[in-house]
């Protein structure tokens, strides 16, 4: 991109030349409407002195050129005139031999003239014809006066007269851009002052705020967006150092525990002599490794799919998904864990394929509805109830997960979707599951909403809307 103080003086001084050129161009029309003017009235007035100086002598016509008729035409540009004077038959009576006549003749007006352009002895001239008719006893003659004159002092005149505005125009432009140079690179200063404070400034700082007040009016809401993007910056940041320092706290422990537990298994091996109370005590250690192992692996694996749930990708490939079907495929992939605590799981959605689409990813479509159907078994007692549910409401598509547990105590409603934190610490989880629906929800444009379950005495009911799709 160009240059803003160069774009700024093009846009204010373009349409100031353009003017100029145009005022320029109307002083030459008017300046030349008098020259030809003066000039015409010049060539009329030394034809009417000719006329005036016909007269009869015997039975023919004489015409005298008085120094008169030459003095009107004096200048410096030393022009030359041109006479002609011829009778009714063409013959010359007065002046040069010659002398080009217009193609047609038109005389008009109170003087009977006619004005033309044309060359003459090489010469580009000015003419002007009349005729006066003398009347004598024998009858009436009709003479014709031609008087023709080189441009030079009509061009000198032209010059004279348009020059001077066109001079004033012209230093009126030049100093308008010296002006307007001048006064973009003065009220530019602030922008310019502005660019090298956050050049200067360290990438890792998010602690500054522009100053709006020192700024023009029309650049204060640039300030304000800037302000307000470093505030979210800040926010970001900050929680990235949260989430950063949280992980690192929620690995460190199974991980820790590994370590002991194989330095352990060291031990056992290198000291204990009994071959059965050593075996005892290495299958004792496997499973716990395998506890630590599998709580590892579903630590990190939250991990990833809260950083792609948080991608900026994440809003815009959207496709038509069934939320039915997806909810139906991780009842499926949870069953048995269901089974295996005899808790009632079941599902209440269409049958009708592709009436309950939304817009969203398929993968993190299922990663939402399993977190959620996940949660609610951890949570709930064995020989509780679950249920999913899935219904078309209007413009809406309500994706419902109640259960019978113990539900989510009032003051916890609010951090219960923050990263890492759990209501019980007595039942395995990573803390993440709702941050995760969350996030999710989130990209797809729906909502997430917590509420005491309506319809069993204590449990809870955890309602997603999402916008309902085109069905499919």
């Amino acid at each position: 991109m160009a240059s803003l103080r160069l774009r700024l003086a093009a846009w204010l001084l373009l349409p100031l030349s353009v003017f100029v050129a145009v005022c320029g161009y109307l002083n030459w029309q008017n300046a030349a409407e008098v020259a030809d003017y003066v000039q015409d009235h010049d060539l009329l007035a030394s034809a009417k002195v000719l006329s005036d100086r016909l007269i009869w002598e015997g039975d023919d016509i004489r015409a005298s050129v008085p120094p008169a008729a030459l003095s009107l035409f004096v200048s410096p540009a030393r022009d030359r005139v041109f006479l002609s004077v011829t009778g009714a038959d063409g013959r010359l009576l007065a002046g040069s031999p010659g002398f080009p006549m217009p193609p047609s003749r038109r005389l008009e007006g109170v003087d009977r003239a006619q004005w033309y352009d044309a060359t003459f002895d090489g010469l580009p001239v000015r003419a002007v014809i009349t005729q006066r008719s003398m009347y004598d006893v024998g009858g009436a003659q009709d003479v014709t006066i031609a008087v023709g004159k080189t441009t030079g002092s009509r061009d000198q005149m032209l010059r004279t007269l348009w020059w001077p505005s066109m001079e004033y125009l012209l230093v009126a432009l030049v100093l308008a851009i010296v002006l307007t140079t001048l006064a973009l690179t003065w009220e530019l200063r602030p922008v310019v002052r502005l660019s090298r404070q956050l050049a200067q400034r360290d990438p890792l700082h998010l602690d500054f705020v522009v100053d709006a007040h020192a700024l023009h009016t029309e650049l204060r809401p640039v300030a304000d967006t800037i302000n307000r993007f470093v505030r979210q910056l800040r926010m970001h940041s900050e929680a990235q150092r949260r989430f950063i320092a949280d992980a690192a706290h929620q690995l460190r422990t199974p991980l820790a525990l590994q370590a002991s537990q194989i330095e352990y298994a060291r031990y056992t091996r290198a000291h204990r002599q009994n071959w059965e109370t050593r075996r005892a005590d290495m299958d004792a250690l496997w499973l716990a490794m395998q506890t630590s192992n599998r709580r590892l692996v579903d630590v990190t694996n939250k991990l990833l799919l809260l950083a792609q749930a948080e991608h900026g990708d994440a809003h815009t490939r959207l496709q038509q998904v069934d939320l039915a079907a997806a909810a139906l495929r991780s009842v499926e992939q949870l069953a048995a864990l269901a089974d295996r605590r005899h808790i009632d799981l079941g599902l209440d959605a269409p049958q009708a394929a592709g009436s309950a689409a939304v817009q969203a990813q398929p993968a993190l479509l299922d990663a939402l509805v399993g977190n959620l159907l996940e949660n609610a078994l951890r949570y709930t007692q064995d020989g509780g109830r679950v249920t999913v549910g899935v219904r078309l409401a209007g413009a809406v598509v309500e994706l419902t997960v109640e259960d019978n547990g113990p539900g989510i105590p009032a003051e916890a409603m609010e951090r219960v979707f923050e990263r890492f934190y759990r209501v019980s610490q007595d039942t395995e989880g990573t803390g993440l599951g709702l941050a995760i629906v969350q996030e999710i929800a989130r990209a797809f444009g729906a909502t997430v909403q917590l509420a005491a379950n309506p319809h069993e005495a204590h449990g809870l009911l955890v309602t997603v809307r999402f916008p309902a799709g085109v069905p499919m």
